[in-house]
């Protein structure tokens, strides 16, 4: 695993660290690699969502599925308004 280490910050940004680490129970460290983690997709977290957006598109140019044994929301609609 990897070290990072960061210089320079900000002391209102730190500060700012220092509380929310202080609010989730942490450290500045782990509040930090949560926030990256949350924050910066992998490589593979990536490719998950180009796969779900090729999967969503591809739905999107099927035709349609037919009504089925149910009716439509419009006919439903219709009905309602005949009442």
């Amino acid at each position: 695993m990897a070290t990072l280490y960061v210089e320079n910050v900000p002391d209102e940004l730190y500060e700012a660290l220092r509380a929310q680490a202080k609010s989730h129970r942490r450290s500045i460290a782990a509040e930090i690699l949560a926030l990256l983690q949350a924050n910066v997709p992998t490589k593979k977290q990536l490719k998950a969502r180009s796969d779900l957006l090729q999967r969503i598109l591809r739905m999107r140019e099927e035709a349609p599925r037919t009504a089925g044994p149910f009716p439509s929301a419009e006919e439903m609609i219709r009905e309602d308004r005949e009442r």
